[in-house]
């Protein structure tokens, strides 16, 4: 058996990244399960690119702050205390406006983690 507990705070942050990153799933070495901790600051965004996965169910729920995510089809805005989905194969884009107040902290999911993400480019359909 196999037990982890991990502070997101002590981990070092994702190198290279539009955000504060700090990834659970690779300090604890999980092999399915994609998990992480995100802070935004105002203007930035959660993921690198505006993209889709194959396969890959992702959630992010809001630790803190407000959540923006950008879809084909609309905008969310996701409360603290709430959670946004994303299906397969269902574009998207989480970030925290330029004109935000405060910063956004979100927990992110998705399984499975080896579902690497596509570009997306609005307007492409």
């Amino acid at each position: 058996m196999g037990y982890h507990h991990v502070d997101p705070d002590d981990l070092d942050p994702t190198p290279d990244y539009p955000c504060d990153r700090r990834g659970v799933s690779d300090a604890a070495e999980l092999a399915a399960l994609h998990l992480a901790t995100y802070e935004m600051e105002p203007g930035e965004q959660l993921p690198r690119v505006y993209h889709y996965h194959d396969s890959r169910e992702e959630a992010f729920y809001v630790i803190s702050g407000t959540l923006h995510v950008e879809t084909p089809d609309e905008e969310f805005v996701v409360d603290e205390g709430e959670v946004f989905v994303a299906e397969p194969e269902s574009p998207h884009r989480a970030y925290n406006p330029d004109g935000a107040e405060e910063p956004v902290r979100v927990l992110g999911t998705g399984a499975p983690k080896s579902d690497i993400a596509h570009p997306y480019e609005p307007g492409s359909e």
